[in-house]
């Protein structure tokens, strides 16, 4: 890529942005990084049981906005979002990923039986089916058992890191029997080292993949003259 690509990151609540912002700084640098954060979303999203027309239309809008703005690709880094990110990517001329695409795949190099431990209860349904679904297109073969940390997320908005990796540390050995286990949110990946500690399984974050999947991604577009 002859001229630096700007990747906007379309981010639901402010915890998911360091994570990211590390992964980027670590592999891919030259990315032009713009953070777009609506986190009244997450807000919303967390008052609801289930994704509502309204909000998809709203996380659109704030897609579409990021597309406007120059955006090569776009980066959600909030996993509660699935079917407005599936629009954005069916709609727009350019890449859009979800967050945890790449960290499945990697999941399923692992073994059959995966785990994954979440912080923000609202973001499982929509997690597992993307899972659910990214198995049966893939034809494999594997089972998904989530956990949810209660308080984690909590703490973490209120400042405190140590406390929220405790408490997804916590429940890592209920996971114990899986090939893999992945940390479900960007901010999660704060507690890789603590859940490592916990269990012998592989542990997976979600930011790293996701660069890797980035870079990937338009490289591909630019092979195929996408725009």
């Amino acid at each position: 890529m002859a001229q630096a690509p700007r990747i906007v990151l379309l981010h639901a609540t402010p915890v998911a942005i360091d994570p990211i912002k590390e992964s980027f700084a670590v592999r891919w640098p030259e990315a032009e990084i713009v953070n777009l954060l609506d986190d009244s979303l997450s807000v919303d999203r967390a008052k609801d049981s289930e994704l509502t027309d309204r909000i998809i239309d709203r996380f659109f809008a704030f897609g579409s906005y990021a597309h406007s703005i120059g955006a090569d690709a776009i980066l959600a880094t909030c996993s509660a979002f699935g079917p407005a990110i599936e629009r954005l990517a069916n709609e727009l001329p350019i890449p859009v990923l979800k967050p945890n695409e790449a960290m499945f795949e990697a999941a399923l190099t692992q073994g059959r039986k995966i785990g994954m431990i979440a912080t923000f209860a609202p973001s499982l349904v929509t997690m597992e089916q993307e899972f659910e679904e990214f198995v049966r297109e893939t034809g494999q073969d594997a089972t998904l058992t989530s956990v949810v940390a209660n308080g984690a997320m909590d703490a973490l908005r209120g400042g405190d890191a140590e406390t929220h990796n405790e408490l997804v540390a916590e429940r890592a050995p209920e996971l114990s029997d899986c090939d893999a286990i992945m940390l479900a949110h960007f901010s999660t990946s704060r507690a890789l080292l603590a859940v490592r500690k916990k269990v012998d399984a592989r542990v997976l974050t979600a930011p790293d993949a996701a660069v890797e999947k980035l870079i990937a991604a338009l490289e591909q577009s630019e092979k195929s003259g996408m725009p």
